[in-house]
């Protein structure tokens, strides 16, 4: 018997046993379980905009998507294969259920089965290869919800980055760029512009439902100026012995969001990077690091019956047992140790990422690179029990940045995982080994048009970074020994 198909939107319908996951048996239709579908390449931002304002709408929040084969057959060649992507989008605190392999234009069987009433999108159009909405049939069903759609952030905008080799989008500090006091733009564009940014911040740190308190979210300003702004600016016969006798992790942290603190009994653990792209290998390794403290509230009794019911009588809530507060280092920090054009995303981008992530609790802009005992000691949520990091080169830092941690008995290595190669220079070299696919791709949305200039800049700026990479190495042996 020939498999059943969609007679409007054309896909299969999978048999009983056959659908991508569960249930495999059809569901009834209800009005507050929601199904949003897309390509979701490399995760950002705007991708967490919508699943936010779909998952306000229900207490449900499916999300369909479409295979690499869908993808490269109506819009061109994905930057993330299907398992990446699938990893970001189940590690959004807002998505409850996802859907590989969902049909590129939306059919009313598949999302019937899995019986969500509505489909939800952003308010710009998505066509097929033909050029059609891919929503026409769930529009003429009645069973769609438009959502407006978060602007100034898209995949495109990000893979141009990349191809034109841009530094426009670096933010030098957010803390004045919320104030209206740094961008572009006159003054009054430019408050408006902070006040948006920080409304988005306290939106995306909402609990899971999308409206309760939860994410945490400070900004960390240190006493003495960064020491990597010092070596940026370093003059010949300059010497850095005093910059480097200041204390780096002094400094105050302003409250942004409040959201909750550590609950009776929960780890403090800390990590921090510079998150940029963030994808499947930066979730792989914060699923290492719950893994890691449940196996440890394991062996302290955490998850018996016992232990679990007293945290309900007390809390009226079960609860992990870590609490995991993210630091994140400013673009210029992660430019001075990466050069190029790095980070993709500026901070504030980055940020929203870390936020909206299921596995963070608190998070801090503006971290200092490295996070010595006095900046670890003086952590709003409290001095870590924990401090992880992963195996990396620490963006070519001679000096051990967590030296400090490693003292205080805290430091914690993680081991490699299964995307333990994903970070954002793979993610950008992916794109510039099929440079051509990816400018018809951006050529196809209208975007300005990228070359043979654009891949000789960023070879001479990262002929430049090297040499400063180099040079800086050389400074950091001469003061501390290799």
């Amino acid at each position: 018997m020939p498999p059943t198909r969609d007679p409007e939107a054309g896909c299969l319908i999978p048999e009983k046993g056959n659908w991508p996951v569960d249930p495999q048996d059809d569901q009834p239709l209800d009005e507050h379980r929601f199904w949003i579908d897309g390509c979701f390449d490399f995760f950002h931002h705007g991708h967490t905009g919508v699943m936010l304002q779909s998952r306000r709408l229900g207490s449900e929040l499916l999300v369909g998507l479409h295979s690499d084969a869908d993808i490269a057959a109506n819009k061109g060649p994905t930057v993330m294969n299907l398992e990446e992507r699938a990893a970001a989008i189940d590690a959004c605190r807002f998505s409850t259920k996802v859907v590989p392999h969902a049909p590129y234009v939306t059919s009313i069987p598949w999302i019937s089965h899995y019986g969500c009433k509505y489909v939800t999108h952003g308010d710009d159009i998505t066509s097929d290869a033909g050029g059609e909405d891919c929503y026409r049939y769930v529009k003429r069903a009645g069973r769609m919800k438009i959502v407006p759609r978060t602007p100034g952030i898209s995949t495109t905008d990000l893979v141009g980055r990349m191809l034109m080799c841009s530094k426009e989008h670096h933010i030098r500090s957010l803390r004045a760029t919320i104030q209206g006091n740094e961008g572009r733009g006159g003054e009054e564009e430019r408050r408006k512009r902070g006040k948006e940014m920080m409304a988005r911040i306290r939106e995306y740190a909402a609990a899971p439902n999308g409206r309760d308190e939860w994410v945490g979210v400070y900004d960390f300003a240190p006493k003495h100026r960064p020491l990597e702004r010092r070596m940026s600016q370093l003059k010949a016969g300059e010497d850095l012995t005093r910059a480097q006798s200041h204390d780096h992790g002094r400094g105050t942290f302003e409250k942004m969001v409040p959201g909750l603190p550590p609950r009776p009994g929960q780890r403090v653990v800390y990590v921090d990077g510079g998150w940029d792209l963030f994808s499947s290998g930066h979730i792989a390794f914060l699923q290492q690091v719950a893994a890691l403290e449940d196996e440890a509230g394991r062996e302290r009794g955490w998850f018996k019956d016992e232990a679990k019911a007293q945290r309900i009588a007390d809390t009226g809530i079960d609860y992990r047992p870590a609490f995991v507060v993210a630091g994140i280092h400013t673009d210029e920090v992660v430019n001075h140790y990466k050069g190029i054009n790095y980070p993709i995303m500026n901070t504030f981008e980055r940020g929203l990422c870390v936020v909206q992530c299921t596995y963070i609790h608190c998070v801090v802009f503006s971290a200092p690179f490295v996070p010595n005992k006095t900046y670890l000691s003086s952590l709003p949520s409290g001095t870590p029990d924990v401090v992880y990091h992963g195996s990396t080169n620490n963006m070519g830092s001679v000096a051990d940045p967590y030296a400090d941690a490693k003292a205080m008995g805290i430091f914690q290595q993680t081991p490699e995982h299964r995307f333990q190669d994903v970070n954002a220079e793979n993610i950008v070299r992916r794109i510039l080994d099929r440079r051509g696919d990816y400018e018809e791709r951006q050529r196809q949305k209208g975007s300005k048009a990228v070359g043979e200039e654009a891949h000789r800049k960023r070879e001479e700026l990262a002929r430049e970074a090297e040499q400063e990479r180099e040079k800086r190495a050389r400074e950091v042996e001469r003061l501390f020994g290799a």
